[in-house]
């Protein structure tokens, strides 16, 4: 993808409320499928989303008020497939499965994340609010962000607020984040200030800017009791 070209594929995915968070050039251990029979998979390049500007963007969609299941997935496959299409990449998007596509493993190559002591990823910049939404994979070889090696903000973070800002401890460097912990409070407190965002995440201190407002916070809460 020549300057210009990536000039206007990054305009395009701001105006619809995503991001292009890097890439890099996939080997065979990467397992990423080919784009096209017959061609090899050359470069990957990982969307995402941050907060509340794909909040924004999304509310406006036909999908967000058509009372049908799965919105957001439904208006993610619709605007990035047709993007995919005009820039002659194939999208392969992190709800598809089983079995799933390691989208996380993918955006780690790209550089600028780290896993965070709660699970989700988080990054140098947007913290534990960038959500991954597909990766885009090219036949063609070009350059990309990726700036490999480059660290997310969790390892040099020494006081790790986000580990005592959970109300039932369902966190910790140890074991990791206990869903059924966390989930079990959720759905005996329908009053906890969580259901207005996590907690942990808000301890943050990366990502402020692009928090995810309430009602963001309470539609994603909603969405992970559903589905647990």
């Amino acid at each position: 993808m020549d300057l210009p070209a990536a000039t206007r594929f990054s305009k395009k995915l701001g105006a619809a409320g995503f991001l292009s968070l890097g890439g890099f050039h996939p080997d065979e251990d990467d397992q990423v499928p080919a784009p096209k029979k017959g061609k090899l998979a050359r470069t990957v390049l990982m969307i995402g989303s941050a907060g509340r500007p794909f909040w924004q963007s999304y509310r406006k969609t036909p999908e967000a008020n058509d009372g049908k299941s799965d919105p957001m997935d439904r208006f993610t496959r619709r605007v990035l497939t047709s993007l995919a299409s005009e820039f002659g990449l194939t999208p392969l998007f992190v709800f598809d499965g089983p079995p799933y596509y390691p989208i996380q493993r993918w955006a780690l190559k790209c550089g600028g994340f780290t896993q965070s002591p709660f699970g989700l990823l988080a990054h140098a910049k947007y913290g534990p609010w960038v959500g991954l939404r597909a990766a885009f994979v090219s036949p063609n070889h070009f350059e990309t962000s990726k700036k490999l090696g480059s660290p997310g903000p969790c390892g040099a973070c020494q006081e790790k607020p986000c580990l005592s800002a959970c109300p039932v401890n369902a966190i910790s460097l140890k074991g990791g984040y206990d869903v059924p912990r966390c989930l079990a409070y959720l759905r005996d407190t329908p009053d906890a200030t969580c259901w207005a965002g996590c907690l942990a995440r808000h301890a943050c201190p990366i990502g402020e800017d692009v928090a995810q407002t309430p009602d963001q916070a309470r539609f994603h809460m909603e969405s992970f009791v559903k589905l647990v």
